[in-house]
C-alpha cells in the first residue's frame, strides 16, 4: 500500500480502538439498565413485529487460547441440561411479557460451542423458542458450528428444526498456529463438516479465520485460505486475533513474541483480501467477503448493510433479543445485558425476572452518532443527505464533525458537499476515524489493536 506511511502516522499500528459492533461500545454499559428497562422494552414491541434472536450458549469441550468469548468447559453434559432448564424458565419469562404476534426474522445460536447440544436437546430447544417466538417466513437460522464437535444426527436435528445458515469456526488450518492456539481442528474434519451441512441441505455457509494468530505468517495464511476457498464458502469472516491476556486469561498461554507485529499484521489481511477477491469475493465492510449472490454482498451493494454483535448483516430488524448468559439485547430504547456468569444468570432467571445486569439507554446524540460510525463501517463514507433525513436540524453539528476528521485525516478521507467518504487505501484505518465520532472517553485496554 503506498499510504503505509501515513497510515502510520495516524496511528494504524499502535492504536487500540473498538470493532463497533454496537454504539455506544460495552464498557459504556452500567446498572443504570436492569430487568425493569427490559421488561419495558420488550412489552414496547409492536404486535406483530418480526425481531431477531441470539441465543448464547457458554460451554466447550475444550476451551481454545485464543478465544476472549464468555466460555466454560464440560466434559459431560450435566451442565449444559441445567443451563437449558434454565433457557426455557427465561423464554417463558419473555413469554409472558412479549406482545402478541411477534415473529422471528432471525435466529442465531452462538457461544462457546452450540453444536454440544445433543439432537433431544437441540430438538426441544427450538420447540421451546418457536412456542414463544415462531419463525416468520423467509426467516433466516444460522448456528455456529465446530468442526470437531458435529455429526450426522445433530446436523439432521438442526437441520429439522430451521437452521439454514451454517458458520464454520476455521482460525487457520496450519498444525503449528493450531497447536499454539490449542485448536486442533483438521481440514479433512472441516470439509466432512461442510459436506454434511450441504447434503442437510443448509442452503448458506459461512466460514471464520483470524489473521495475526502466532508463527503465522503470509505463506501459512494464504495456504489456509486456498484450502477455505475449496470448500466455496458463501461469505467469510477474515477477524483480526485480538490477544487481551488481561482481559481473557488463557491467552496468556500464548506466546507474545511469536506475534506478527502491526505491520505484518496488515500485510497478513491484505494478502488474504487479494486471494478472496481473486476467487471473486467482494470485501464487505472491514472484515468480510461475500460471493457476489450473497445476501450480504446484495445489502452492501444496495445500501442495506448494518452492523451488530455478530459483525456485518442485512438484518432489517430494529429489535435484537439474546437469551442466556451474557447475551445482549438491543431495542430502540438501548441495550440490555445479562448477567456474564452462569451461576448468577441462573439465580436470576431462577427468581422469575429478566437476568439483565447492565446496559444502556440511549440519547438521541448516541442515535445520530451510532448511525455515522455504523455508515462509516458499513460504507466507508457519510451522507450529509442522508444523515439531516434521519436526524433534522442536526446539519451545522454533522458538518462540523466532518470537517473536524477531515483536517485530522487529510487525504486518506475526502470532504465534499455531499459528506466524506474514505480513501480505497485507506480502509484499514476506519476504525480509528470512527472512533472520531465517539463521544465517550475509553480506556485502551478495553480494546484491541486497529488492525
Amino acid at each position: 500500500m503506498h499510504m503505509t506511511p501515513e497510515l502510520a502516522k495516524l496511528g494504524l499500528f499502535d492504536a487500540k480502538v473498538p470493532r463497533y459492533t454496537s454504539y455506544p461500545t460495552a464498557p459504556q454499559f452500567t446498572p443504570a439498565v436492569g430487568p425493569a428497562q427490559m421488561r419495558d422494552w420488550i412489552a414496547g414491541i409492536a404486535p406483530g413485529a418480526r425481531v431477531s434472536l441470539y441465543l448464547h450458549i457458554p460451554f466447550c469441550r475444550r476451551l481454545c487460547w485464543f478465544c476472549a468469548c464468555r466460555t466454560q468447559g464440560t466434559k459431560t453434559n450435566s451442565p449444559v441440561a441445567a443451563y437449558l432448564k434454565t433457557l426455557f424458565e427465561e423464554l417463558e419469562i419473555l413469554g409472558a411479557h412479549l406482545p402478541e404476534g411477534v415473529q422471528l426474522n432471525r435466529m442465531h445460536w452462538g457461544g462457546g460451542t452450540p453444536t454440544l447440544l445433543t439432537p433431544k436437546m437441540t430438538r426441544k430447544l427450538a420447540r421451546r423458542i418457536r412456542k414463544v417466538l415462531p419463525l416468520a417466513p423467509g426467516a433466516e437460522f444460522s448456528v455456529e458450528i465446530d468442526p470437531n464437535e458435529i455429526d450426522q444426527p445433530r446436523v439432521d436435528a438442526l437441520a429439522e428444526a430451521g437452521m439454514n445458515r451454517a458458520s464454520i469456526g476455521v482460525q487457520d488450518f496450519d498444525d503449528e498456529v493450531q497447536s499454539t492456539i490449542g485448536r486442533i481442528q483438521g481440514f479433512e474434519t472441516t470439509r466432512n463438516a461442510a459436506d454434511m451441512l450441504r447434503a442437510a441441505g443448509i442452503r448458506s455457509l459461512n466460514a471464520d479465520i483470524l489473521f495475526g494468530l502466532p508463527h503465522q505468517d503470509q505463506a501459512r495464511l494464504s495456504a489456509t485460505v486456498q484450502k477455505l476457498l475449496t470448500l466455496s464458502p458463501d461469505r467469510v469472516a477474515l477477524y483480526g486475533y485480538a490477544h487481551v491476556p488481561w482481559m481473557a486469561r488463557r491467552q496468556a498461554l500464548i506466546p507474545s513474541d511469536a506475534l506478527p507485529q502491526p505491520e505484518e499484521r496488515l500485510a497478513l489481511f491484505e494478502s488474504a483480501r487479494q486471494l478472496f477477491e481473486w476467487d471473486g469475493y467482494k470485501q464487505i465492510g472491514i472484515d468480510h467477503f461475500a460471493l457476489p449472490d450473497d445476501t450480504l454482498a446484495v445489502a452492501a451493494r444496495t445500501g442495506r448493510l448494518r452492523r451488530n454483535f455478530q459483525g456485518y448483516t442485512d438484518e432489517p430488524c430494529d429489535v435484537l433479543i439474546g437469551l442466556g448468559a451474557s447475551a445482549i439485547s438491543r431495542f430502540p430504547e438501548g441495550y440490555a445485558q445479562n448477567e456474564p456468569a452462569t451461576s448468577k444468570y441462573t439465580a436470576a432467571v431462577r427468581e422469575g425476572r429478566f437476568a439483565t445486569v447492565r446496559g444502556h439507554a440511549f440519547t438521541q446524540e448516541d442515535h445520530l452518532r451510532a448511525r455515522l460510525i455504523e455508515a462509516l463501517m458499513c460504507d466507508f463514507r457519510i451522507s450529509t443527505d442522508e444523515t439531516e433525513t434521519r436526524f433534522p436540524g442536526t446539519q451545522a453539528h454533522v458538518a462540523k464533525m466532518l470537517r473536524d476528521v477531515a483536517k485530522k485525516f487529510g487525504d486518506t478521507v475526502q470532504l465534499t458537499t455531499s459528506g466524506l467518504e474514505v480513501h480505497p487505501d485507506a480502509l484499514a484505518l476506519t476504525r480509528i476515524i470512527a472512533r472520531e465520532f465517539d463521544a465517550y472517553s475509553m480506556s485502551e485496554n478495553a480494546h484491541a489493536s486497529a488492525i
